[in-house]
């Protein structure tokens, strides 16, 4: 007789876009019951996420999986570093960053076939000062978005636009140093992306070389720009080549420190929070177990305009009433953003 793999699916019934009595019901019609013993858990508050999977993995669970967005995944997958537990993905977040660099569907039904029969590879895994990330991390406009987007009452993608566009209009590049092994070289950036994963999610790719397994980060230092720049960066972030423009540098390092001038917010897979002004950011080698799809990550990305339709179909009717009002909005602080730019 076969034994049959003990599977944890971990909830998080407040993140992301989608239902999860939907996505239940989903996984207990898809899932390969002849293979596996799950049970299907929720979480109670913010943090939950972490103290359920290091009891299931110490427990013997041989896959933890993350019903969630990346904040979920994060929570989940520091509890299962250097174990023998394996984490899988049903991605349901706002960006799900890390699950589409692994190639696994944003589909619910594809993400659960990917449980049943997925491959399992070890990959990295970065830490900044004492704060773990699997995808990204970083400091200056990203990490500034990211906190104004917290408190965001609507997620997805076009709320991160509109959040994106406004916070543009007033925020000030800082000037940082980032020291590694050949030295220390000062800055001034709009922000810095330390990547382990090629992508902040939305397949928005901010280091699009970057590998999961390579046992380096990729770092992305983005300079001011102006405005002939803005269409440009924007077309390149989505299409995999940003780190071809002039604005971008672009190095590949196992630790870095960066230095700046006062304490402020970092992210952390997307999640912000207030750090202090010296940080040290490193990779850790081969560190978690994960299942993986079975999509390769040199596939062409969505654009940015397919994203908004997708995000656009997901909204119910009421709220698509509301579309036109919503993107006028973003249309009349992009001009204002472009008049500002101008200027300079």
């Amino acid at each position: 007789m076969i034994k049959k793999k003990k599977i944890i699916f971990i909830v998080n019934p407040k993140s992301g876009t989608q239902g999860k009595k939907n996505i239940i019901k989903i996984i207990k019609e898809r899932i390969d019951k002849k293979t596996i013993d799950y049970v299907i858990v929720e979480t109670k508050h913010a943090g939950h996420a972490v103290d359920l999977a290091k009891e299931a993995a110490d427990n013997g669970a041989d896959v933890i999986v993350a019903i969630g967005g990346d904040g979920t995944v994060n929570e989940i997958a520091r509890s299962l570093i250097h174990t023998n537990t394996t984490l899988g993905i049903i991605p349901c977040g706002s960006g799900n960053g890390l699950a589409r660099h692994l190639g696994i569907p944003m589909e619910i039904k594809g993400a659960v076939d990917i449980i049943n029969d997925g491959e399992t590879v070890c990959i990295d895994y970065g830490k900044i000062n004492s704060r773990l990330f699997f995808c990204t991390c970083g400091v200056g406009f990203d990490a500034f978005v990211s906190l104004k987007f917290a408190d965001s009452k609507k997620r997805g993608l076009l709320t991160y636009l509109e959040n994106t566009l406004h916070e543009s209009l007033t925020y000030v590049p800082e000037t940082y140093e980032i020291e590694n092994e050949e030295g220390t070289i000062k800055y001034k950036a709009f922000l810095i992306a330390c990547a382990n994963a090629s992508q902040y999610g939305n397949n928005a790719y901010i280091a699009p070389q970057a590998s999961l397994t390579d046992g380096l980060m990729d770092i992305t230092i983005m300079e001011p720009f102006t405005v002939l720049d803005v269409p440009s960066l924007s077309f390149q972030l989505f299409n995999k080549t940003i780190d071809q423009n002039s604005r971008i540098k672009t190095m590949k390092s196992k630790k870095i420190k960066i230095h700046r001038s006062s304490v402020g917010v970092i992210h952390f897979d997307g999640d912000p929070v207030i750090e202090d002004k010296d940080l040290e950011v490193e990779i850790i080698p081969q560190g978690l177990n994960v299942i993986v799809g079975k999509k390769s990550k040199d596939e062409p990305s969505v654009n940015v305009i397919q994203q908004m339709l997708e995000y656009f179909n997901e909204l119910t009717p009421i709220e698509k009433e509301a579309f036109n009002i919503k993107y006028s909005r973003l249309f009349n602080l992009n001009k204002q953003l472009l008049r500002r730019l101008s200027k300079k």
